[in-house]
């Protein structure tokens, strides 16, 4: 989602003399219209489409397509972080490919480009060095870039290395990232996307890796928290998975690990994440046949 002209959102909701209590009476908290209007944190699709159908607005009227390149790459690379965030990885990476590396007008957009590329190298399990190609442009920017970049180039760098295998190269670049993570703001939505994606890699790689379930569940409720403190609900489906495998490993209660399971699924369901969903019933048929439901409740 581009650039918000969120100060024609306020003048309306003036305008129309709404109060933002009155605004969001049935729709979503007063905190919530506060966050949007005064710090630029937009809320879910659902809740902003319905404010704007208060105030007679259309999204197009928000979102202004101003047809420049700058503009136009933006909403492309938001389109393929936002696939990133709910996990959809070959839709975000089928965006990335079409965009030209060359078109970034900018150092932020061009760090962000090496890290969504970087990203789905690992994750879509490309050759280790186009990850590392990636991810060291960004740390030998680092006196330029913002912690928020060097910090998701440190858990890229650890994840690929994770997923090679080389459990010692990954730690070094995970302990770096756990010395600095509590530093970085969550102003935006995307501060918090970017936030939770680094805390909950280390989550996962303190659990499924190390087997240090101290460090990775301490983690794993952080991001908890930061979902929670932001109403952002996209990782919650992923964190309650990992925390699921860590009671498994540590050899919980089933009623723990069944109360993970779902926690994921719930969430699973409300941001439509079909792949977590699958997981999540081939996860309960192997460890408790006897609790899966109906395969076609599950979506």
């Amino acid at each position: 989602m581009g650039f918000m002209n969120i100060e024609r959102f306020v003048l309306t909701r003036k305008k129309m003399g709404f109060s933002q209590q009155e605004l969001a009476a049935g729709i979503c908290t007063q905190a919530t219209l506060s966050r949007l209007e005064n710090n630029g944190q937009i809320p879910t699709m659902k809740i902003l489409i319905q404010l704007c159908r208060r105030l007679q607005l259309t999204l197009d009227e928000l979102f202004p397509k101003v047809g420049v390149p700058e503009s136009q790459l933006n909403q492309k690379m938001d389109r393929a972080e936002f696939n990133f965030v709910i996990s959809e990885y070959q839709a975000a990476q089928k965006i990335v490919d079409s965009i030209n590396e060359q078109d970034a007008a900018n150092d932020e957009q061009h760090w962000r480009f090496l890290y969504l590329r970087g990203y789905l190298a690992t994750l879509l399990d490309k050759p280790i060095t186009d990850a590392l190609f990636d991810f060291n442009q960004i740390l030998m920017a680092a006196e330029h870039a913002p912690l928020i970049y060097k910090l998701l180039a440190h858990t890229g760098c650890g994840m690929a290395y994770a997923r090679h295998q080389q459990i010692d190269k990954a730690d070094f670049y995970f302990s770096k990232v756990l010395d600095q993570i509590y530093q970085c703001p969550t102003q935006s939505t995307k501060d918090v996307w970017r936030v939770l994606s680094i805390v909950y890699n280390c989550g996962d790689f303190y659990g499924a890796y190390k087997k240090n379930y101290l460090i990775s569940d301490e983690l794993l409720h952080y991001a908890i928290s930061i979902c929670s403190d932001n109403h952002v609900t996209y990782y919650l489906a992923k964190i309650q998975y990992q925390l699921a495998l860590n009671a498994i490993a540590q050899a919980k209660e089933p009623a723990i690990v069944l109360a993970h399971i779902e926690d994921s699924r719930a969430f699973s369901r409300i941001n439509g994440n079909h792949i977590m969903l699958t997981q999540l019933a081939e996860l309960q048929k192997k460890l408790y046949p006897e609790t899966v439901l109906n395969p076609e409740t599950l979506f």
